[in-house]
């Protein structure tokens, strides 16, 4: 039980670090206005500011986008994280903090204000959303909890 609170603990705190970092590092080395283009094209870093969620969806719902992440900030550490019993579960649970933490860190620090913050988006595909390392992070807990729930085996109905 404890190794796996070290695992969700070192991760978020590793991937929380990454993502401020990189933000950092996009905030003060990059041109919104020439965005580096790598791999023939297939990532770019276009420094954006995002007020919304995924796609800029509820942009004009900063302030309840801020309070769900809090939510669900507490959901993970107080409903979810006790709960943990598998290596996968703590992979996810740590991923989710991480995530959830550092995309709320920008809703709280970032201008336009507290709440209302937007959140820094730099990294870029075609045809595809902008995104940080946030995210990313958010997005491989959605895809460990499918894999997770795969692995479950299938109780009989009564």
């Amino acid at each position: 039980m404890l190794r796996l609170r070290v695992v969700i603990v070192a991760l978020a705190v590793v991937c929380y670090a990454l993502d401020r970092l990189t933000k950092y590092l996009a905030i003060s080395r990059l041109d919104p206005s020439n965005p580096p283009s790598y791999l023939g094209g297939l990532v770019r870093l276009r420094l954006i500011s995002n007020p919304g969620a995924a796609f800029s969806l509820g942009s004009s719902a900063t302030v309840g986008l801020s309070i769900l992440a809090i939510v669900a900030l507490v959901a993970v550490l107080v409903g979810v994280l006790p709960r943990v019993r598998s290596w996968l579960a703590a992979v996810a649970t740590g991923l989710a903090l991480a995530g959830i933490a550092g995309n709320l860190t920008d809703r709280l620090i970032r201008p336009p204000g507290v709440l209302r913050g937007h959140v820094v988006d730099f990294i870029s595909l075609p045809h595809f959303a902008i995104f940080n390392v946030a995210d990313m992070c958010i997005t491989a807990t959605a895809a460990l909890l499918i894999v997770a729930s795969l692995r479950r085996p299938q109780r009989a109905a009564s």
